[in-house]
Order: structure tokens, then C-alpha cells, then sequence
């Protein structure tokens, strides 16, 4: 099995990445199966959970000879795995989705649970809220007062009733209140299944109870909440004291990557070589992109952005998972999407068509090359157009 670590991007162009994990550790959560979300960076220090035990470890960027630090208890098995953790400076503890297998991996329990981090030993976590089939996303406010979090159970999808929970902090404890329903009628924009909360302070949805899209289009900003720690947009820094959203959704097959101004009402998109964007995160002046295009395979780049936070000025791979790749473009098949009636009428089906693509061949007048037709089969995702190389062996290949 691969093993995943983490990656410190060069300080310089060019300069190579360096592994901050040790090599008897490996990164990754297996909670709710699909995992994600198994690290967080807080300043100079690492949380993350490590796949051989699915303890959480703590490790400083500053002091990397120092081996990781454990922080959850070692239950003799890998039976509790931990995920989309944050960390709260005011209680000093980490704060994350917990998935409890000790007793039963049918329906094991799912909460989440707060760590605390003074102790030299590692201790019990303590359960903060539980009693919901599934969380994501525990979020808190710039001054630890306040926690948001989503929330939903069976036999709900997270798009069908999905619940905003906000739980209130004190020194004297913890308690919590649903603020409002989240369905698929209401997440219009700013999809709940990635709470992002604004780091100048207060919670984005802050009226009366209501969940309010700050910018109307028709287009998908949502995915499924399968993976942990995935963000289909971040609040972006201003030095014009703007409320900048950066955000990435889809329309007729592609993705697109955009700058939101709340305030003004205005959706900026970015010229970037994605087709397809999977995550994004935010830097100093710039956006980290997970992503990939027809022809550049699953990446993560750089995007610099100009100080009126309206222009991609400079785009830049920092990792490939193959970056050779741009020598063979030529032979790499470019999809291209149709639309064709199905059998119910005034539906329509989609599908990505891979024509052949070899310079060095060409097929004989009249023959047509053999057709691969693929179904994807889940109702609640879809084929993207990133770079695959099987399809460009293959091609011509259909793919619904």
C-alpha cells in the first residue's frame, strides 16, 4: 500500500519538496471509510493522524529531528480514527470528528470530541456532541467562543437534510443549538457541507436564522461530504477591508475557479490552466489549488493573486502526481463533452468523449478504431475531465 505523507513546499522556484513525516509513520484517517482531513497545521505545529494505529501525533515543523508526539491512547488496535480536526489556542486542546469502532465497525458511533493537549500522557477524548449518524466540518470563531459544525443522519444523503449546529464556549462549559435546516434548496452557493467560518470574527450566517446565498448563478458549488477536509472555497484576505470569498464551482462539465465580492455582489473568475478543481486552501497572497486539466494530471499549484484580488498573476505546480507528463501531450486523448436525449423525454445524458490522439499513427481510410463505452454509476457524483491516462490507451473511449 502507498504510503502518504506530508509535503513542505520549496522556500525557493524550483527548489525540491521537503517530507516532513517521518518514514515509520504515514498519514492518513480511515474514518468513515473515504477518510480526508487527516492533518492540520496550526503555526509550527502538525496534527496528524497516522494510518498504522490511527492515533493522532502532534510534531513541530521547527523540529523535525524530534519524533511526533502521540495524543490520543493506543487501544491495541486501529479501532478509533480521528479527522477534520482544528486547533483551539484559548483551551489549548484539538478539536475533531471521531469515529469510534471499538464496539461495533457496522455503525460505529460517530462524535466529536475534544483532546486535550497539556498533559505529558495521552488522555481519554472528550465528547463535545454526539447522538448524529455523521459530522464535519467543527469550526471555531476567532476568539473560541463560539463552534459551528454540520450534521445528519440516516437514512438522509448529506444534500437531502443536512443540520447547522453553533455551540457555545465558556469557562463555565459547552452547550449547543441548532440554528437552521440545510437542504439542497438551500444551499445555493456556499455549500454547508464545507463550513468555512470568516476569520475576522463572527459566523457569515448570521441572520435570523436563515442560510442566505451571497451570489446567484447557475452553477454547482457542492460536493457530497464523502472525504473529510475538502473546501470548495476560503475566505480571502483583503487590505481593502472586503469580504473576499474564493471559490470554485462547475457549469457544463468544467470547473472554474472564482473570487467572490460579498459586499458588491460580484463573481470575478480566474484564468487558471484547471479544468477541474477538487480543493482549495488559502496563502499569503495566493490560493493553493488541488486540481487538474485534459491534459495535466491530478496537481497542486500556486496561484498568486493581484493585490485588487481580481487577477491570476502567476500559476505554478508545486506537485504533480506525474510530472512528465507535459512531454507527451500530444499523446494524450482531449475529452470533449456531449449531451444526447435518453429514453425519458426531455432528460438529457452527458458523457466525455476521448477521440484517439497518436502522431506517430494514423488509422486506415475507412476503419473505424474499437469504441470503450464506461458507465460511472453513482448517482451522487460524476466524471470530471482531468487527465486520465487509461482513457488515452483506450481511446476512443464514452464516458457517462
Amino acid at each position: 500500500m502507498l504510503r502518504e505523507v506530508l509535503v513542505l513546499e520549496p522556500e525557493n522556484p524550483g527548489g525540491e519538496p521537503v517530507d516532513i513525516t517521518p518514514k515509520e509513520f504515514g498519514v492518513r484517517t480511515l474514518a468513515q471509510e473515504y477518510g480526508g482531513g487527516a492533518f492540520t497545521v496550526s503555526g509550527d505545529a502538525v496534527f496528524f493522524e497516522n494510518y498504522k494505529d490511527q492515533r493522532l501525533y502532534k510534531q513541530f515543523l521547527s523540529s523535525l529531528d524530534v519524533p511526533p508526539v502521540p495524543l490520543t491512547p493506543d487501544y491495541g488496535r486501529s479501532v478509533v480514527s480521528y479527522a477534520d480536526g482544528i486547533f483551539d489556542a484559548h483551551f489549548n486542546r484539538y478539536v475533531c470528528v471521531r469515529e469510534d469502532r471499538r464496539e461495533s465497525s457496522l455503525n460505529p458511533p460517530a462524535t466529536i470530541a475534544s483532546i486535550a493537549l497539556g498533559s505529558k500522557d495521552a488522555q481519554e477524548p472528550e465528547v463535545l456532541v454526539g447522538g448524529s449518524d455523521f459530522y464535519a466540518f467543527p469550526r471555531l470563531d476567532s476568539k473560541s467562543e463560539k463552534i459551528a459544525w454540520i450534521q445528519w443522519s440516516h437514512p438522509n444523503m448529506p444534500w437531502d437534510k443536512s443540520e447547522l449546529w453553533v455551540g457555545y464556549i465558556s469557562e463555565n462549559g459547552f452547550h449547543a443549538e441548532r440554528y437552521t435546516y440545510v437542504s439542497v434548496l438551500l444551499v445555493v452557493i456556499l455549500h454547508l457541507w464545507s463550513l468555512q467560518l470568516n476569520p475576522s470574527g463572527p459566523l457569515m450566517i448570521e441572520s435570523e436564522n436563515k442560510v442566505l446565498p451571497v451570489y446567484a448563478l447557475d452553477a454547482v458549488f457542492a460536493r457530497p461530504s464523502w472525504i473529510f477536509g475538502m473546501n470548495s472555497y476560503v475566505f480571502v484576505q483583503s487590505h481593502k477591508q472586503r469580504n473576499l470569498i474564493a471559490c470554485s464551482y462547475r457549469q457544463q462539465g468544467k470547473s472554474y475557479l472564482g473570487i467572490i465580492d460579498v459586499q458588491g455582489s460580484k463573481l470575478t473568475v480566474l484564468d487558471i490552466p484547471f479544468t477541474d478543481v477538487d480543493n482549495i486552501t488559502s496563502g499569503n497572497e495566493c490560493l493553493h489549488v488541488e486540481g487538474a486539466s485534459t491534459v495535466q494530471p491530478s496537481s497542486v499549484a500556486k496561484v498568486t493573486i493581484d493585490d485588487d484580488k481580481s487577477k491570476a498573476v502567476d500559476f505554478n505546480i508545486i506537485w504533480s502526481s506525474s510530472p512528465d507528463s507535459s512531454k507527451y501531450s500530444s499523446y494524450i486523448s482531449k475529452p470533449e463533452l456531449i449531451e444526447f436525449p435518453t429514453e425519458v423525454p426531455g432528460q438529457n445524458a452527458y458523457a466525455y468523449f476521448y477521440p484517439p490522439s497518436n502522431p506517430s499513427y494514423r488509422g486506415s481510410q475507412g476503419e473505424k478504431p474499437p469504441l470503450l463505452l464506461e458507465s460511472h454509476g453513482k448517482s451522487w457524483s460524476c466524471k470530471e475531465s482531468s487527465h486520465t491516462i487509461s482513457y488515452s490507451i483506450y481511446s476512443p473511449t464514452y464516458m457517462m
